[in-house]
């Protein structure tokens, strides 16, 4: 078989090998546990505190308001649970189309603390009814509730974008507590969450050609969270647990990096998500798009016609040497539409995420769509 072509970096993306390079020193000679007090801790301790400094610099925050998790759904769980058992929310307002991280987490705490939770209501874009929040939060507020909001800065399928900083203002507005989930934008985006409004805010490594298993959630310097996970007094007492050193090293250069290369990289992306629409307008007849116009440049979201065989597509471009998704990489072992495109009513069609790294090319989008024409091609011959 020729060489794979990967596009589906909103589930993982390489590591890049400067990444690497930062990390391999930590992995072999300076290998000494963080909390011990002699040089080999404290030359980890000084990289972990370094990587703190640089990740706030590059966010807009106090190192302080930095804690260094396992990733996107600790961070999520994390903020959450502090939101309901630190800061008194007694009601959380959600979308459908949240990552799993998200739903799962406030449906836990709806069964098991009684914690009552809403949807927000969604545009025909797939997009946040800014309106519908602002009632609701005004509802909630008039009842004397203390709401959690909980919506995602860019949807992992569609790309779908929230207008961060107009949510955070509404949640200024009616003294609600804000948490985004940033996984598919912290490392896309310059981003100042101290401007943004959020109280936490969740990102992990791998989205940006950094490690597997590493994260950050912000806690605003003026809210009190107390840990998930107990045991130890690492990370200031927010997050027990011997620091994965090497992982929030990576994490740190990669987001610098990210972000030391934002505008050439996001044009190249962007060029190929263009190409990629274009090409697949111009050769299969009836395909559209789930991707609003405003949304996450790294996504592209495909509604290929029924061909009868939906269920087959991912297999059939995994044939073809191209590497993609239905849908978010977690939910993967499902066998219908992913929740997003049911919230959206999106289910009659062949849904396929193609999503882009600074790594992929031109020729990966013609091997792409090249493999579109087979299936679908194939397909119609098989039906009639």
């Amino acid at each position: 078989m020729d060489q794979i072509i990967y596009l589906d970096n909103a589930a993982t993306t390489a590591l890049s090998p400067e990444v690497l390079e930062a990390m391999l020193p930590y992995m072999q000679e300076q290998f000494g546990n963080p909390s011990s007090t002699y040089s080999y801790g404290r030359t980890t301790r000084s990289a972990i505190e370094r990587a703190r400094r640089s990740v706030a610099q590059i966010l807009g925050v106090k190192p302080t308001s930095i804690y260094f998790t396992s990733g996107g759904t600790e961070s999520n769980n994390t903020a959450i649970a502090s939101a309901v058992r630190d800061l008194g929310c007694t009601h959380i307002i959600t979308s459908p189309i949240e990552h799993h991280a998200v739903l799962h987490t406030v449906e836990h705490y709806s069964k098991a603390k009684g914690i009552l939770y809403s949807f927000v209501q969604l545009t025909a874009d797939g997009e946040v009814d800014y309106e519908d929040l602002e009632r609701q939060l005004a509802e909630q507020a008039r009842d004397g509730k203390k709401c959690l909001v909980s919506l995602m800065h860019a949807n992992n399928e569609t790309g779908a974008l929230l207008n961060i900083e107009h949510v955070g203002d509404l949640c200024r507005t009616y003294a609600a507590v804000f948490h985004s989930d940033c996984v598919q934008s912290i490392g896309h985006y310059p981003i100042d969450l101290a401007e943004c409004g959020v109280h936490f805010a969740s990102a992990a490594g791998h989205k940006f050609h950094g490690p597997k298993g590493t994260g950050i959630l912000y806690v605003a310097e003026n809210v009190y969270a107390s840990p998930l996970i107990h045991g130890g007094g690492q990370e200031r007492n927010m997050r027990a647990g011997t620091e994965n050193v090497y992982g929030i090293v990576g994490f740190a250069k990669a987001l610098e990096l990210a972000m030391a290369h934002y505008g050439p990289e996001r044009a190249h992306i962007t060029a190929l998500k263009e190409q990629l629409k274009r090409r697949l307008l111009e050769t299969i007849p009836g395909v559209s798009f789930h991707s609003p116009d405003n949304s996450l440049y790294t996504v592209l979201s495909v509604c290929f016609p029924d061909n009868g065989q939906n269920d087959m597509v991912i297999m059939q471009f995994d044939m073809s040497g191209v590497c993609v998704s239905g849908g978010s990489a977690c939910s993967s072992g499902e066998d219908s539409a992913s929740h997003v495109m049911k919230a959206l009513g999106r289910t009659a069609c062949a849904t396929v995420r193609f999503s882009f790294s600074k790594y992929n090319t031109s020729a990966d989008i013609e091997k792409a769509v090249d493999a579109a024409k087979v299936i679908f091609h194939k397909s119609k011959l098989e039906l009639a």
